[in-house]
């Protein structure tokens, strides 16, 4: 996305109903209130609040996973319910030694850095994923100390309202003040386009269609946008093509394959096709005849742009409306094609169980072959590679203009960092390649910045003594080094939460969960 900014009095004005703009401007001047007041909090109050947050969230997933697809009539309820709960627990607990409230003492460089907030951060959330974005842009405002202020895509208003409303609530009975988690009950164009503009935003969470993306970037205000997927896959010679095949289907079959981060293009060599599409069939994909995959195309790709009834839908669905049959077993559908490029639609970003395959004669070949697929969209987000030869990997990762290469590893779940070492997020940033300002995945240290303290670097000139120097904190009673040390020490607050729950345990079960769910459907 691009990062040009243009100055508010070139922007043009909006008319926005006197009521709903009436109401937004409470909520902002409310979330203000709070979060000067949530700036004060140390970090133990901080976790405390966020931890009680996650476990409401956590408790309501189920619940927020059928409202979501029964309000947007995308994705399955199992797997949106999975994403709800990754978005809780198990993202506080990858934070949980990252430190973003005390300040830090560094005597070797004579510097002390002190954490700044941003302060009320404007979250769009899409249709697509909408509360489990709302789970994860709330958690990482509260970790950070920010206050929220979401807008939601109208066709799922109602389920993250009441989340936001839900997660508040908890919030505040857990110490927080009142107004850091709120909800923009009427978004529209004009409003949402007033509020990013506000000079009470202070930084714009921009999740959805690129021109939603675009407008933040242009609102003269600070924005972290991220730009549209289509990983392409490679599954090398060298790989276990029953276990990638199992993968990649999980991963397109996966919430009906709504995430920005599932493969969108499968590439093999020729000498590994047949064995891979055997491998495929098994898994339960769909092999298209080319009488299919020309019916598929037409239908997908009217006049070459998406058709958007198709996102979040089945496969069997999708293949009906197309004009063919597959049986109710299929999870995903693939569509051999002869070439990839811009005069191939298939080529382009599908958030739905429809995979493009094409196959090259060398690895050079495939590789470039990924590379066209990212040059028709999704440079900067992601790709995949199968296989156990580590030298091809290199050499693929290096090649592509993606920031994010998942191996042997389904990629909606693994470029997402729910089945890597990733950072769990909703927001994959695309970086350079993407025209965007942050290539990894977004975290809660991207809404603070830090003032930083530096002394004299001559030896001669002595560095201050902290020792009885208190942390800044409405309840803070131990003194700035105490704090600094305290916060680089581990925290055993990850494997329990004090209530004997143990959260690496929780995170392992959530994710045979999803183990099983992929295995139950391929049964």
């Amino acid at each position: 996305m691009g990062t040009q900014m243009h100055g508010r009095e070139d922007a043009p004005r909006l008319v926005v109903p006197d009521q709903a703009q009436a109401i937004a401007a409470m909520r902002i001047e409310r979330a203000g209130w709070a979060v000067r007041a949530f700036a004060r909090f140390d970090r133990a109050a901080v976790m405390k609040v966020t931890r009680v947050v996650a476990e409401v969230a956590y408790s309501h997933a189920q619940h927020y996973a059928a409202w979501a697809v029964r309000e947007t009539g995308m994705g399955v309820v199992e797997h949106k319910k999975l994403k709800n709960e990754l978005s809780s627990h198990a993202l506080v607990d990858f934070y949980e030694n990252t430190d973003l409230v005390n300040p830090r003492v560094d005597e070797a460089r004579k510097m002390i850095e002190i954490p700044k907030p941003a302060g009320i951060v404007l979250a769009l959330t899409p249709a697509t994923n909408p509360v489990s974005t709302l789970y994860y842009k709330t958690i990482i405002a509260l970790l950070s100390r920010n206050a929220i202020v979401f807008s939601p895509h109208p066709l799922a208003s109602d389920c993250c309202c009441d989340a936001a409303a839900k997660l508040e609530a908890a919030a505040v009975a857990a110490g927080a003040p009142a107004g850091l988690i709120q909800c923009i009950e009427q978004p529209s164009v004009p409003l949402v386009q007033a509020l990013m503009a506000s000079p009470k935003i202070q930084v714009i969470l921009a999740t959805g269609g690129g021109a939603m993306v675009r407008a933040a970037y242009s609102s003269g205000n600070p924005a972290i946008g991220v730009g549209p997927g289509n990983a392409p896959a490679y599954v090398d010679p060298s790989a276990d093509f029953n276990a990638a095949a199992r993968r990649i289907v999980d991963s397109k079959a996966f919430d009906n394959s709504v995430l920005c981060t599932n493969e969108s293009v499968l590439i093999t060599l020729e000498k590994s096709r047949q064995q891979l599409e055997r491998a495929l069939r098994s898994a339960g994909a769909h092999i298209c005849s080319e009488a299919e995959t020309s019916k598929l195309r037409d239908w997908l790709f009217p006049e070459g742009h998406l058709n958007t009834a198709a996102v979040g839908k089945s496969a069997e669905w999708i293949a009906r409306q197309a004009g063919f049959r597959v049986v109710g077993s299929i999870r995903t559908l693939v569509a051999p094609v002869s070439h990839l490029g811009i005069e191939e639609p298939l080529t382009k970003e599908k958030l739905c169980p429809v995979l493009a395959f094409a196959s090259a004669v060398s690895f050079e070949g495939a590789t470039s072959m990924a590379q066209m697929v990212l040059r028709v969209t999704g440079s900067g987000h992601s790709a995949a590679f199968h296989g156990e030869d580590a030298q091809r990997a290199m050499l693929f990762a290096d090649a592509l203009p993606v920031y994010r290469v998942v191996v042997n590893a389904p990629c909606s779940q693994g470029a997402a960092g729910f089945a890597t070492h990733l950072a769990p997020s909703f927001m994959i940033g695309t970086g350079y390649f993407g025209r965007s300002s942050v290539g990894e995945n977004i975290g809660p240290q991207h809404l603070v910045h830090w003032t930083r303290l530096a002394w004299n670097s001559d030896s001669f000139v002595p560095f201050g003594d902290f020792s009885q120097v208190r942390a800044p904190f409405d309840n803070g009673e131990e003194s700035l080094a105490s704090a600094s040390a305290a916060s680089a020490r581990p925290s055993t607050a990850a494997s329990s939460d004090g209530n004997g729950v143990d959260r690496d345990l929780l995170r392992q079960l959530i994710l045979q969960e999803l183990r099983q769910l992929t295995g139950a459907n391929r049964d």
